[in-house]
Parts: structure tokens; sequence; C-alpha cells
């Protein structure tokens, strides 16, 4: 029977649209006599704090307790790069908390907060990118990769060209926004609640604030309502200050955010900056690329320079350049510290080679698609021909396969496989030629197709992190308990686990119900991010299964008079392959086993192979394998507005053999729309003072039903399995994101329909208002060159 490839629902998709579904905060009525915990926010960007005075807040009724750095028996700081402090002396972002307030009720909390006077002496503060470039105002190392000799390259090419693009950030807009709750248990340690994508990690900083050792601090994560990565570190602070709370007035205390404090305090997808300079070929060939990338990365440093680094390595994307040099650098700023945004790094990475392609290709006046395709990784410089199966390389030179940091790329033929089955299955040159003749004919109006494709190496940056541990229980009615590291915010990381511990123990889905994720039960686990959930976690269920049925496969053997390696399990069943008519129930094989005291709990444990990376030198093997992709995308944009229509998307996306169709699919469709979003629609934005002044749904545009693609076409690769990951799986959260790159240049490509050929500028995000003013622009130039 087979479970593991079944498309089923997620594992909570009824719990979901009922209702039933518990969050954090829906844990309240199990805590009585809670406290509720409202922060004191700095109306500054920068400042040092002079003086605080928190008598007359705590003669507010129903305040209890005003925490403040005095209060903290540890270490005053909320991450383990011990440069971000829970109570801060100085303020850096603006609307930073600088005190809590605990009350009997949330509004009494709210009113305490707001009879908490601090002094402040304004600092000067650096808000944007080009403001800390200028002031060298940096953080962490300066990160580089490169190849050849890419200034040699650069002065030999028959052809350059210079440019420059920044790339806006994006709010995370989780439906659920950070929150914690925590409380003493009988033995009087702590327990908390924690929205967190990052259990392990939020335990330890919890411990180093309260200066206890980590066994007497238990972190359970039982789902979360989105996190995209902003859950990965940042929900530390809010799990701290309930634990702060909790451990001085032994009373239970909760942090839940509203939407605008969690956009003021959070941070975000990291701004970039690059600019660059290219040498090319008179046919679209890129010779050489140097590059320099700049992240905001916010006050505090986080995961910036983890961020950068993908950056830095995806900075190719799909492309083979025989000369490349990218450096980077976190730059400083006096905003939210920016963290974790699914992709990490490596959608602005992406989005800069895309710019350099395309202004290649229209310098030259040629199809971007076709400049993107000669550039293909495995083509070496000598393009494949269009053939009746379309482009194709055979016998690589091995140094075109080979990225600017050092790794082979493994399967890169995939790209050209989904490169030529997606532009034959989405109609792409009929399209083309269609388009053409619809923008001669339509004045003020114009459509735009592109075709862009995705290579997304899987794995944490940080080798180390790249562990998981499982805990699997049988009891002897044959039921199964899962405990995994994972965290399931809505991704189907936990419908993929059951799957995997059912198809591997031979039982029903239905046999196993899965824990909820706690420190106690997998210690030292790694954050579920970097789309490596289902890999590492997967990995050690499955090998906590197969030690479970081995064991059990030993006993069935002794009944059955054969090999164990003879005994099969299958639907609940056990039988032999030489008399598969004496199946025997599962739970009787565990019955036995019991009596015969084996050992029905198994600890399991998966570490990814074959990695190494030296990050001095930013040289190596940082990722197991490459997950591809490809997205055709068609607009219509509106030259008197620039507001604009998404036509029809087709992708065609690569997971190797799918555990869960379904879940994997809505991956790359919510992947897609969430990039769309970013690239298109989401334009966050700081005001002169330093405070986000889009932090509400009515100021920050979100993607909704009316951005859809009227026609929206998503297709799993085939046959692509994956060997070395648990049932030839791949990881699906984050590359499908990239995808929406093509919408962006199909944008590109409407634009330029307005003019007469040439580079089109267009910034990023594309918002109507943006598109507007490119389509000025080409305008413009037809203008001058016509006077």
């Amino acid at each position: 029977m087979k479970i593991v490839g079944k498309a089923i629902p997620h594992e909570s998709a009824g719990e979901h649209v009922t209702g039933q579904a518990l969050y954090t905060d829906d844990l309240l009525g199990r805590y009585p006599n809670l406290l509720q915990a409202w922060p004191v926010q700095a109306p500054q960007a920068r400042a040092r704090i002079t003086q605080m005075d928190v008598s007359v807040a705590q003669e507010v009724p129903g305040v209890v307790k005003v925490l403040t750095a005095g209060d903290v028996p540890g270490i005053n700081d909320s991450h383990t790069h011990h440069d971000e402090p829970l109570f801060p002396s100085e303020v850096m972002f603006w609307g930073q908390a600088v005190a809590w307030v605990l009350a009997e009720s949330e509004e009494a909390a709210r009113l305490g907060a707001e009879k908490v006077r601090v002094e402040y002496q304004p600092l000067p503060a650096i808000l944007t990118l080009k403001e800390a470039i200028g002031q060298d105002s940096f953080q962490g190392s300066t990160l580089r990769a490169r190849r050849g000799d890419a200034e040699q390259g650069l002065q030999n090419a028959p052809l350059t060209l210079e440019g420059e693009l920044e790339i806006g950030g994006q709010e995370h807009f989780y439906l659920e926004t950070q929150a914690s709750l925590a409380a003493l248990d009988e033995t009087g340690n702590v327990v908390v609640q924690s929205s967190t994508q990052h259990p392990s990690e939020t335990q330890q900083v919890v411990a180093q604030v309260l200066n206890l050792p980590r066994n007497r601090v238990v972190v359970q994560c039982l789902r979360m309502g989105g996190g995209f990565g902003g859950k990965e570190t940042q929900a530390n602070p809010y799990a701290s200050v309930a634990a702060l709370g909790t451990w001085l007035t032994k009373r239970p205390v909760r942090v839940r955010l509203n939407r605008v404090q969690d956009i003021t305090l959070s941070g975000k997808r990291h701004p970039f900056y690059g600019r660059w300079k290219v040498g090319f070929t008179a046919e679209g060939q890129l010779l050489a690329l140097k590059m320099e990338l700049y992240a905001d990365g916010g006050w505090s440093l986080d995961l910036s320079e983890a961020v950068l680094a993908r950056a830095v390595c995806h900075s190719d994307n799909a492309y083979y350049i025989p000369h490349m040099d990218v450096t980077g650098r976190v730059c400083k700023t006096h905003k939210t510290s920016q963290t974790a945004f699914r992709g990490f790094g490596g959608p602005q990475g992406m989005v800069f080679i895309e710019e350099v392609l395309d202004q290649v290709a229209r310098s030259l006046r040629l199809h971007p698609e076709e400049v993107r395709e000669r550039n293909f990784y495995g083509v070496g410089g000598s393009w494949p021909s269009d053939s009746e199966e379309g482009l194709v390389s055979t016998d690589p030179d091995p140094a075109t396969v080979t990225t600017h940091y050092g790794q082979t790329v493994k399967d890169w033929e995939r790209t050209l496989l989904i490169w030529n089955a997606l532009k034959e299955s989405s109609d792409f040159a009929r399209r083309r030629a269609e388009i053409i003749e619809f923008n001669v004919v339509n004045p003020q109006a114009k459509r735009g197709l592109a075709i862009t494709p995705v290579k997304f190496g899987i794995s944490f940056n940080m080798t180390a992190f790249n562990q998981a541990g499982a805990l699997v229980l049988i009891y002897q009615d044959g039921s199964v308990q899962l405990n995994h590291g994972g965290t399931e915010m809505g991704q189907g990381l936990h419908t993929k686990m059951l799957q995997v511990a059912a198809q591997t123990l031979g039982v029903p889905l239905e046999s196993v119900r899965l824990m909820p994720t706690r420190t106690d039960k997998v210690p030292n686990t790694s954050a579920t991010a970097a789309s490596s959930g289902t890999d590492l976690n997967g990995g050690a269920v499955k090998d906590a299964c197969e030690q479970l049925k081995a064991r059990l496969a030993g006993v069935a053997a002794q009944d059955f008079g054969v090999s164990p390696q003879d005994v099969m399990f299958e639907g609940g069943q056990v039988w032999s392959i030489w008399n598969p008519e004496q199946a025997v129930p599962f739970a009787q094989v565990v019955h036995k086993a019991y009596l015969q005291r084996v050992q029905l709990l198994s600890d399991g444990f998966y570490r990814t192979p074959n990695l190494h990376w030296d990050k001095s030198r930013m040289w190596g093997q940082p990722f197991h394998y490459f997950a591809y992709g490809a997205a055709v995308a068609e607009v219509e944009v509106d030259g008197f507005t620039g507001a604009y229509k998404v036509r029809q998307v087709d992708i065609l996306h690569d997971v190797g053999d799918s555990l869960s169709p379904l879940v994997d699919k809505g991956q790359v469709e919510g992947g897609f729309v969430q990039g769309m979003g970013w690239l298109t629609l989401e334009d966050l934005r700081w005001d002169a003072k330093g405070q986000v002044a889009t932090r509400s749904a009515s100021t920050y545009k979100l993607p909704s039903f009316s951005e859809l693609p009227e026609v929206f076409n998503v297709q799993l690769l085939p046959k692509a399995s994956e060997p070395g990951v648990v049932y030839g799986s791949k990881a699906v959260g984050e590359p499908p994101l990239m995808l929406a790159i093509s919408v962006r240049e199909a944008l590109r490509d409407a634009v330029g329909a307005f003019g007469e050929g040439g580079i089109v500028e267009l910034a990023s995000p594309a918002t109507p208002e943006a598109v507007f003013w490119a389509i000025e622009r080409v305008r413009e130039r037809v203008l001058v060159s016509g006077d």
C-alpha cells in the first residue's frame, strides 16, 4: 500500500478550516492567573536612554511588574551572537522595546506602558543602504566568491555594461503574530509555549537570560500560523520576556504582539543594493562579471551574514560565467534587524543576475530567453543547437558545470530538460509571436512574456546545522507515536513525516500519531528552515522506523521460520514473502516483541553527507543537491497608469519523487505568489524618522485573489528521484519563490514594447507606479531619438 507519494490533504486541514487547530495563543485558558505583557517602545531611531522611571506605571490598577534590565538574572541578550540586548541602554531602531509591563489584563498593561517615563538623548541614525555604504557602516565579514580573473576577463571582453539595482525588503505578514506563553511546572522549572521555528535556540536564549542550564527549560511549538523565516530567531526575545516574567512573578505570562507591534519590532527580508560590470560577446555569451552586493542587515547581525553568503552563492542562478567575482557586505542601519525570509538571500542574488542577463539581451536587441539559454551551465560557451528535442548539450567541459564557489552542479542537464519541456507545454513560441502582433496594434496596452530558470542549493550554509533527530514509540496495541525536531508552520512537514513513518513501518496512516515539537523529546535540533525540514527530519524518522522494523522482523521471522530479510510489512499486516497468505496483524507482532523484551522505541538520526565549506574562502560544497525549476509568465500593462494583470503562468518544478504531491503543489503555488508579491506589490517603506511607514494591511499591499494569474498551470517534474534523500524526494519550501522572477521580467518585456528597443530600467518591487515611470522613461527615449 503506497503512502509516500500519495496525494493526501494536510494533516491539520480540517482543523484549519473549522477553527479547531490550536496555536500558541489559543492555550490561554489552560493558564489561570495569567499575566499579560505590553512593550514600552522607543519613539527614536537611535538614542541613548538617559533615564527611566517606572514608578507611575506601577501605580496603574492591574499592573504587577515592569520588567527592565535590572531584573535579568542572567545575560541581558536575546540572541546567540550576544548583540541584541533584551533591555537596551541605547535605542537602535524606532519602536525598539526598552521595557515590558506585566499586568492582570492587556488593557492594564497597555496603560501602564504609557506611564513609563523614558528620557532619550537622540543620536545620528543611518536609515538607507547608500548612507551606510557612504559611512562605512558595516557588520560581519566581507564575503567573496570568485573564479578566474574577472578584471582581465572584462578587459578582454568585446562588449561591457555596467549597472546597479536596489531591491526592496518584504514583511513576513504571517497570519499568527509573534506569541509566547511561559509558566513554571510542578518542579519550578520553566515551560515555554512558543510560536518558533527553532525551539532549541529559543530554549538556549531563555536559559541564558534566566541563568539556568538548558535542561531546566522546555520549549514546545504546537504549530505556527505561518513563519517564512520570521520566527527562526525573532521568536526568542518574546519567549525570553514571557519566561523572565514568569520566573520573577511565579505566574504564567503571555506575550502576543498585535499587528502593528509585530511589524515595528520584527525583522524583514533584507533589502539589497548591487552594482555590477559584465563583459560579453555580440551573441550574448557572458564572459566576465564583477558584482558587489550590499545587504541591509538593520541594527544587529542576526542571520544577515548567512543570508548574504547565500546571495553571493546564488548570484549565478543557472548560468556559467567563466570569470566571476562577487563580493558582499552586510550594512548596519538603524532599522529592525532584518532576518531570514523564504529563500534566505537566494532570491536577491538571482534577481541581480537576471537583471544582468536582461540588460545584455536588450542591449543586443535579442530576446532575453535566447541569452539565458546560451549561458546555462553545461553549455560551455558553445550553446546547443535548437534540435527537434529543444536545447541539447552533451559532454560539457567540467569547468562549465562548476560554480564560482567550487561546487559541481549535479544534474545540470535538468535545467535544459525543464526549459525545453516548459517552452513546449506553454506554447512559448506561438505566444511570443502573438504578443508581438498584439503590441503592434495596441499603442496603449502592451503584453510581455518571459521565461526564467531556478537552480537553488539545498542545505544550511552552516554545515553543523545539517542534522536532525527523531524518537518513535510503538505501543503494545500497534499504535505509533512520532516525535521529531521539525516545526509545523502550515508547510506540511508533519504530513510528510506521518507518511514517512507509516510507509517505513508498513502501517496505516491513521495508526501514527504525531506529537508537538518539544525540546525534552528531541534535543539540540536545527531550525526548520533552509527548505531542509523534510530532508533532515524525514531522514531521522526513517532511520528510527527502520531500526524498529528490523527488530520486529526478527520476531516475526522466528514464527514464520524464515530470514528477517524475507519479512514484509504493509498496510498493518506482516507476512513472509514465501507465504503471503499467512499474514498476521502488525499489533500481534508488536505484542510478541514486548513479551520477548524487544525494545519498542527508537531514536533516529540523520546528518547530510558530503558537505564541506570554507567560509573564509567561500569555497567548497555547501549544498547536498540543487532544486531546479522554470516559469513562463505573461502580463498585460496599461500604458496610461502602469497597472497590469498577470494573464498566465506556467510552471514546471523539480521536487524529486514527491512525498506528498498535494502538499508540494501547494508549496509551489504559494511560494510563487509570495515571490510575486515581493517583486511586484509589497513596497516596504520607512519614513524619514526611521519608522516603518507600511505597518498594516491598509498601507502594505499583499497579494490577493485579484492578483492571481488568470491561468495558473503548475506541474511537478516526473521521474526526478534524488538518490540519498528520504524516498527520493527534494526540498520544496523555498525554490518556487524565485520562479516569480518571471513575472518581473515579463513586466519589463511589456514596458520595453512601449519603446523601440534598448535597456529597460525597472525598480523592484515593480509596483504599478514603478511600471508607469519605467514606461515614461522608455517613451522619453523614443521622443529624444525622434528629435
